[in-house]
């Protein structure tokens, strides 16, 4: 990938800052340098490589947005920019950094009492502490108000039963953001690994998103103390805001993913020689190119409009659902098409293709899938909740 210089057919680069830009290409340096000659093979040891972590924490991509001692506090599209070429690397690259900072570091920032943020918040930052988030069960994921994972009052903290499926970083979490059913409603809880009653099993039956760590979490009579809830954590509405955050960054990410299929697609057509030249010369291969081209344009397009009006405290959670829902079926299709233009070789681990399709077929369907976004935009736009 040396060379790399992205996709920009819009010119989006003069809209962004120098420092912007500077973020950007400090990213993509070194997921062309430290990540990528890996990536194939963490991905066959199906594993993600935690001896980055240090580096990815040194390079400043955990949490960057959120305020705090050592934090750069970066603006929104710093932080997309930073997202997009985490995922040009690997959606599971980006989904560590993502839930690190946005599901992790933002909750304990915004609903945490003082002294969980500084506890909490620097090792995070640093990479010395690893944090997972606890919502989703194997019986409720797009309706998290059927959550069965129960909190109980016990003399002075809290007894916690119930589990938890579909955990990024759950069995290598040093910390788990916990959502749970209260007498008082939905509160939030910080679980450290190893108190008794918490256990995190790794899910290996996966096809996708090899290359990241995917785990169950239960909690059997698993006793917490009064500091362990975060105290302005009350109602669905917290979890919810934290997986807004969170979509922000995939519809960034998706863009990533897709940027990387579109330049091996356009490469390999350029060299594949079939009857009497490249296939690049056909008509209908330059059409299915173009069409890549367009759908990343747009997406950069929509993920960059979203980011000012982030900056602008102007975008609510039904723009953000817009810009996942359609960033990451653009992304799906492109991973698609090339896979389908690159032919036998689109099946092979020599390309990346065949890695990122599969990979966003779970980013299709976490943090919202692309029905339940449609249903939260059709709420917003006509005041009809139809998923009630």
């Amino acid at each position: 990938m040396d060379g790399y210089v992205g996709v920009d057919f819009y010119r989006i680069d003069d809209l962004l800052t120098g420092e912007e830009r500077m973020i950007r290409d400090t990213v993509r340096s070194w997921v062309d340098e430290r990540f990528l000659p890996g990536i194939n093979g963490w991905a066959k040891e199906a594993r993600f490589p935690t001896e980055l972590i240090p580096e990815i924490a040194a390079m400043g991509f955990l949490g960057p947005h959120i305020p705090g001692e050592g934090s750069p506090n970066l603006g929104p599209v710093a932080y997309g920019l930073i997202q997009q070429e985490l995922e040009r690397g690997d959606s599971g690259l980006r989904s560590f950094a993502s839930v690190q900072g946005s599901l992790v570091m933002y909750p304990i920032h915004t609903f945490g009492s003082d002294e969980q943020r500084r506890l909490w918040l620097p090792p995070l930052r640093s990479g010395k502490a690893i944090g997972c988030f606890g919502l989703t069960e194997a019986d409720a994921g797009s309706n998290p108000g059927a959550m069965r994972t129960s909190a109980r009052r016990d003399g002075s903290g809290w007894v916690l039963n119930g589990s938890k499926m579909w955990i990024t970083s759950g069995s290598i979490a040093d910390l788990a953001v916990v959502w749970a059913r209260t007498e008082e409603g939905f509160r939030g809880f910080l679980v450290e690994a190893g108190t008794p009653g918490f256990s995190a099993r790794e899910i290996k039956t996966k096809w996708s998103l090899k290359a990241s760590v995917t785990s169950e979490l239960v909690f059997e009579d698993c006793r917490l103390g009064t500091e362990a809830m975060l105290p302005g954590a009350i109602g669905l509405k917290a979890p919810l805001d934290c997986l807004t955050q969170a979509r922000y960054g995939i519809a960034w990410g998706a863009m990533g993913a897709a940027m990387a299929c579109y330049h091996e697609a356009l490469r390999y057509a350029m060299t594949r020689a079939q009857f009497d030249g490249p296939i690049a010369k056909h008509q209908i291969v330059q059409e299915r190119l173009v069409e890549m081209l367009a759908a990343i344009t747009k997406g950069q397009l929509l993920a960059y409009r979203l980011g000012r009006m982030k900056e602008e405290g102007k975008a609510r959670f039904h723009h953000v659902s817009l810009a996942k829902r359609e960033n990451v079926r653009a992304a799906l299709t492109i991973a698609r098409d090339a896979r389908d233009l690159l032919g036998a070789s689109g099946i092979t681990d020599e390309y990346p293709v065949g890695r990122h399709l599969v990979n966003l077929e779970s980013v299709s369907t976490y943090e919202g899938t692309h029905t339940v976004h449609a249903l939260i935009l059709g709420a917003s736009i006509t005041g009809i909740e139809a998923y009630r």
